[in-house]
């Protein structure tokens, strides 16, 4: 079964470039900006210790390799479809690029499951007090519903979110610096540790910032705007860069800040991690507000990601990869409304199966996998030339890339057996839906024979 090209024929209309570089900047800042930091920092607390901001700058330094790939390959081949179409441009496997494909879907649905738990969470409690699940099972369903009646994020209604999602984190820091000026907050906690309860220095590194790594995943997805950007080989570069190294000093100073005033059991219990932070700022600023704050950075967070996995699936049916019923678009609202069913139906299964923590955890193992294959992608197709210039990276940056990223996706990290057994489950549903496929087109062929 033979995988249609996954870029526009000749002939079709193209996309409008419509994204300069400062649009592009903010949209990757507020793609990477959201769940992560807002809802497992007391999670990574909890893996590491009160040394909060160790886990962040590890996670930096393996998220800017892998960047520096994603860079090379976006400016050499300016299209949409991002990991698939690397992956399918290197390996020239059908199979292979839908897997991919399919991880990078799992990955959204992970995400957002993991965002629909943070709503249910302690940030939602400000307001009224429900079950936890109930909530997110409930906004998941609205989210569908939304998806449904066609409801999509322009990048100017995402530099909204982004501008409140960031300002809510910039509080954060504001309130460490005054902590720092009044002689606040307990400076010793910043060197703690936990290398006894966790098995080791390098188990309680390696597992925390495999978990912090979370919280840097979103800018993969803005390869997927390359043909809607202006000049996307001189862009690209800078925009991806500063969006980067933007969310990790400011994801950096709000570890600095919340280990410095809140203990770190407390954080590790909480739900709503950075709400703990502003009750114990020493500064008046309402709690409900920055909950408020906190639950828009997580929904959005969320509502992305479904709209992704939903047009995904769409698009894979579409490519005649998965069964061509999943691409079924409502003649009235023109959404892809089996898509969207289908991935509200695993986000629900996905909610009732895990906390934040392990879903958070699921999503950066799905992605730190299809970082493996980017990072070698790039090796493999410095064969390929193309006809124009784009940014290259030292050879060593690929290979540090793809070691780095196995390292934090293996059990080295000390990650429950639950996140491989979720992945998996959700890979063999990828791989059923290929097989369906498979059988259909076969039996189809099989018919039409003379």
């Amino acid at each position: 079964m033979a995988m249609a090209p996954l870029e526009p024929e000749a002939g079709n209309v193209s996309l409008k470039r419509a994204i300069g570089p400062k649009l592009l900047i903010l949209f990757i800042v507020g793609d990477i900006l959201g769940t992560g930091v807002y809802a497992l920092t007391g999670s990574v607390a909890g893996e590491i210790g009160g040394a909060l901001w160790v886990p962040f700058l590890f996670a930096f330094v393996i998220a800017v390799l892998t960047a520096m790939s994603y860079v090379e390959l976006v400016t050499k081949y300016p299209k949409a479809a991002g990991a698939a179409l690397y992956t399918q441009r290197a390996f020239g496997k059908p199979f292979f690029t839908f897997m991919v494909a399919f991880t990078v879907m799992c990955s959204g649905l992970t995400s957002a499951s993991a965002a629909a738990r943070a709503i249910g969470g302690d940030y939602l409690r400000e307001f009224v007090t429900t079950p936890g699940l109930l909530v997110s099972i409930l906004f998941i369903l609205a989210v569908a519903a939304l998806n449904y009646r066609g409801v999509s994020e322009s990048v100017k209604t995402n530099i909204v979110f982004t501008l409140i999602e960031l300002s809510g984190l910039l509080l954060i820091v504001a309130i460490g610096v005054y902590a720092v000026l009044t002689g606040g907050g307990e400076p010793s906690r910043l060197t703690e540790i936990h290398a006894e309860e966790a098995g080791g220095l390098m188990y309680a590194l390696l597992g925390s910032t495999a978990l912090a790594f979370f919280a840097f995943v979103g800018f993969e997805d803005s390869v997927n705007m390359a043909e809607e950007t202006q000049d996307p080989s001189r862009n690209f570069p800078r925009a991806i860069f500063l969006g980067v190294a933007i969310t990790s000093t400011v994801y950096i100073l709000v570890a600095i800040t919340s280990s410095l005033l809140v203990p770190t059991a407390v954080l590790k219990e909480s739900s709503g991690p950075l709400l703990e932070v502003v009750k114990a700022g020493g500064i008046t600023f309402p709690p409900q507000l920055f909950a408020a704050i906190a639950v828009v950075a997580v929904a959005n967070s969320a509502l992305i990601n479904m709209m992704m996995a939903s047009r995904l699936v769409y698009g894979l049916a579409n490519e005649r990869v998965v069964p061509s019923g999943l691409g079924w678009v409502d003649p009235r609202r023109r959404t892809p409304v089996i898509g969207i069913l289908f991935t509200t139906a695993l986000a629900i299964a996905l909610i009732s199966t895990g906390e934040i923590r392990g879903l958070g955890d699921t999503t950066a193992f799905l992605l730190l996998c299809v970082f493996t294959v980017v990072n070698v992608a790039v090796l493999v197709l410095r064969k390929d030339r193309v006809g124009h210039q784009h940014f290259r990276v030292p050879t060593a940056v690929p290979v540090a890339g793809a070691v780095l990223a196995l390292v934090l996706a293996s059990p080295l990290t000390g990650r429950p057996v639950e996140v491989y057994v979720r992945a998996g489950v959700l890979l063999l549903v990828g791989l059923a839906l290929w097989a369906a496929n498979w059988a259909v087109l076969r039996l189809q062929a099989g018919a039409s024979a003379p």
